[in-house]
């Protein structure tokens, strides 16, 4: 019957999964950093169009009826 799990006697058998390991998890990093970066300016851009909108609203004499 076959292992499930593999493990190989020669050590060396390992390098190239440890490097593919470090490039996905460097571009998961880099990934995440800029969606977070991104994130944020867009937040901003939303606040400041928020306060102006407000602001807006707030200037504009009501229109009420009598």
């Amino acid at each position: 019957m076959m292992e499930f799990l593999y493990f190989p006697d020669d050590k060396t058998e390992y390098i190239p999964s440890v490097i593919m390991l470090i490039i996905f998890m460097a571009g998961a990093i880099i990934a995440t950093i800029f969606i977070r970066k991104h994130s944020a300016k867009e937040l901003t851009k939303f606040e400041q169009e928020h306060q102006s909108l407000s602001e807006e609203k707030v200037s504009e004499p009501s229109n009420e009826r009598k």
